[in-house]
């Protein structure tokens, strides 16, 4: 069984800041180290959307809309993949979720973590 455990979401104020968290669990934790890891969000009416990509080897990719702003990390001893947050903006309020993609093929998400962004 695999789980995959968001947290970090909240409401915060415009132009502020969150770090989410994705804490893995189950039979992925001992090839963690090699899985494609990403955050999605979904706002409400919308289609879920690539947020930020982390490779097994570090690299990154994010949406233009958070470039700049956003920065997805990985302890891989920890098991665990972050999202910073920071210059938030309206528009980023969402569920988000976390995704993990292993080399075979399997994909995993997470039940997600609200952020709200308003004054």
């Amino acid at each position: 069984q695999v789980q995959l455990v968001e947290s970090g979401g909240g409401l915060v104020q415009p132009g502020g800041s969150l770090k989410l968290s994705c804490a893995a669990s189950g039979s992925i934790l001992n090839i963690f180290s090699v899985l494609l890891l990403d955050w999605y969000r979904q706002a409400p009416g919308e289609q879920r959307e690539l947020v930020a990509r982390i490779t097994s080897g570090g690299s990154t990719n994010y949406a233009d809309s958070v470039k700049g702003r956003f920065t997805i990390s990985r302890t891989n001893a920890k098991r665990t993949v972050y999202l910073q947050m920071n210059a938030l903006k309206p528009e980023d309020t969402a569920v988000y979720y976390c995704k993990a993609n292993t080399p075979g093929g399997n994909v995993y998400w997470g039940r997600g973590t609200q952020v709200t962004v308003s004054l």
